[in-house]
């Protein structure tokens, strides 16, 4: 079974002012622009039956569509930078939003997700850069801003177990409500 996700797709016009940063980090391996994207809900390798009752109670949800921005830049791992990201403005729809799919994975029978949700789209991986280097580009990229952008739907999207970074394929779209 491929590794499992739900996520919003990030628009062409968008996706090519992100890849416009792309360069200037030693050993970072930078996401191709198709593949970005906002995770809501990680689900990871799951059964069919699993993901067929996930697929069931995502059907279930019923929210408005909203706009998004994002704005600035931001890298995960701390000390140890494992990737570098675009910021998404908070947006109290994108946390209703995300909340209705911990909700329908729970459902289904999914573990709790442990993790805070920090909505952001993940422009590189660069685990074995120095941390001076990463902060020297989000510093130089700090006032990167886009959008707004509408989102009217929500995905499930399938991976290839990796290191991260795609090809995703959309195995499912849901529309959100006008």
């Amino acid at each position: 079974m491929p590794r499992l996700f739900t996520g919003l797709q990030i628009p062409p016009s968008i996706a090519a002012q992100l890849a416009l940063l792309q360069g200037g980090i030693d050993r970072a391996r930078w996401i191709a622009p198709e593949d970005y994207h906002i995770t809501l809900r990680f689900i990871g390798d799951v059964e069919q039956t699993t993901a067929r009752q996930v697929e069931e109670a995502l059907e279930r949800i019923a929210l408005p569509a909203f706009s998004l921005r994002l704005s600035g830049l931001g890298w995960f791992g701390g000390g140890r930078p494992h990737s570098v990201h675009a910021l998404v403005e908070p947006n109290a729809a994108l946390e209703a939003l995300q909340g209705a799919h911990e909700r329908a994975c729970r459902e289904a029978g999914l573990e709790p997700e442990r993790r805070k949700f920090t909505p952001h789209v993940t422009i590189a991986r660069c685990r074995g850069a120095r941390l001076a280097e990463v902060r020297d580009f989000v510093a130089a990229h700090g006032l990167f801003a886009a959008g707004p952008f509408a989102v009217d739907d929500f995905v499930l999207f399938s991976a290839r177990p990796s290191r991260g970074g795609g090809p995703y394929v959309v195995e499912q779209s849901w529309p959100l409500l006008r």
